[in-house]
């Protein structure tokens, strides 16, 4: 997400960072790049007026600090109006005593109905919830069923709804048995059109004075740029939504649609899609975008997603075994099978601080394909041979290749990687992970 932009920042921001100082003139030459590459990122025309206007009045009067040159100043400047234009973090509304209601609205096409899946999955997931979905589209033939089948897999109940009721019945009934059979958490998906009209609105406004939702949160896709801003602001006219959901935004190398929403219709992006799986939801956190989009990587984020697939206590004994240098391939394994869970290693390299730039000029899928080789290779072995490489002598690694349908070198290439690795981690075990990060980033490069 983002690359595009990133990209042409990243020229701009090169050519700053050794001035030893910049005329009027050169931050004017800066910003008109810095312009163009948000224009070309599809940001809306007025946030773009305002964002360069704000750094350039910040730079005319700019006090360098000592650690840093102006044109490093600039850059924090921008990164400080990025964080601004995105706003700060917006939780979902939870405090509230149950069911907590929380309505989807949004176009059709836009992701709302596997939105809704995503959501459930992780409050039950992250906050322990007890959710249930509600499947309130009765005109899109087979929502109804698309949905139950998301909840099946799960494993959050679905309402058992029909396209011969009407939304509004749906919705009323719905939450009855939630506030009945102990559900905290209702999730309401609602019908879209193929663009916004009186009907689909009028139907909405009535649900929401009937109900009465804690949360009403607009789906939008990333994709469609600035038609997802004026959506937003369309259905914001109406409903007052609380808040935005943005999907598809891995697959938005421009960004547009995340640097406009909260200027122009001054409502949050809540939640952001990250991939077409269930799990691929997560909270927006405006400035560790920004860093991201910097090429600054997103740390936090990182240590999020790891929590969620390594306990304390697995930590602690990982990181036992690498002082003692007792960190085996059988070890390895184990982690490649818990980072996939994490999202694509290419995705999760960059969010590692430095490793955006190393992941420049390799091809998108190569380090999934590269884990997928060791995988093969590790598989290959026996446990004897996981837990002590030394044994691998030229037999051994012939059966091995013969068996991952990989050769020779690529095995003791990998071996020797590993090796490598696994020295690197034991040196800063006690210091923190991130060059531990990098130096299993090795690996898949």
């Amino acid at each position: 997400m983002f690359d595009s932009l990133s990209e042409k920042l990243e020229v701009t921001f090169r050519q700053l960072r050794n001035r030893g100082k910049l005329t009027e003139t050169e931050i004017d030459e800066s910003l008109k790049e810095i312009r163009n590459a948000l224009l070309e990122a599809d940001v809306n025309l007025q946030v773009v007026k305002d964002f360069c206007e704000n750094v350039k009045q910040k730079a005319l009067g700019m006090k360098v600090l000592k650690s840093l040159n102006p044109g490093q100043m600039i850059i924090k400047y921008v990164h400080e109006e990025l964080i601004a234009a995105m706003g700060e973090f917006s939780e979902l509304k939870l405090r509230f005593a149950p069911p907590v209601v929380i309505m989807l609205v949004g176009l059709q096409g836009s992701g709302k109905t596997t939105s809704c899946a995503k959501l459930a999955r992780f409050l039950k997931e992250t906050h322990k919830r007890r959710p249930l979905l509600v499947p309130a589209d009765v005109y899109r033939p087979a929502a109804i069923e698309q949905l139950k089948t998301l909840g099946k897999s799960i494993g959050v109940d679905v309402y058992d709804s029909n396209t011969e009721q009407k939304p509004l019945e749906i919705a009323k009934l719905s939450l009855e048995l939630a506030s009945k059979s102990g559900y905290d958490t209702l999730i309401l998906d609602t019908a879209g059109r193929l663009q916004i009209d009186q009907k689909l609105m009028n139907e909405l406004a009535d649900i929401v004075e009937a109900i009465e939702p804690h949360e009403i949160l607009l789906v939008a896709d990333a994709m469609t740029g600035q038609e997802a801003v004026n959506v937003a602001a369309g259905f914001d006219k109406v409903l007052d939504i609380d808040g935005v959901i943005l999907t598809k935004l891995d697959g938005d190398a421009r960004g547009g649609a995340a640097l406009s929403i909260r200027k122009v219709t001054n409502k949050p992006i809540k939640m952001i899609g990250v991939g077409e799986k269930t799990d691929a939801l997560e909270p927006f956190h405006p400035d560790r975008m920004a860093s991201r989009i910097l090429g600054m990587g997103d740390i936090l984020t990182l240590i999020d997603k790891a929590s969620q697939q390594f306990s304390l206590e697995d930590a602690k004994n990982l990181q036992k075994k690498v002082k003692k240098n007792d960190f085996s391939l059988e070890d390895f394994l184990s982690q490649l099978q818990s980072i996939k869970k994490m999202g694509s290693m290419s995705s999760l390299m960059k969010m590692v601080p430095g490793m955006g730039k190393a992941m420049n000029g390799i091809e998108e899928g190569a380090p999934e394909k590269e884990m997928k080789r060791i995988e093969a290779m590790i598989l290959s072995m026996t446990q004897q041979e996981r837990r002590n490489v030394d044994v691998l002598n030229g037999s051994r690694r012939k059966r091995i290749a013969r068996g991952s349908g990989t050769s020779v070198e690529e095995l003791n290439k990998m071996i020797q990687q590993f090796n490598m690795m696994r020295k690197v981690m034991k040196k800063f075990s006690g210091v923190g992970g991130k060059e531990a990060l990098r130096g299993m980033g090795s690996l898949f490069r």
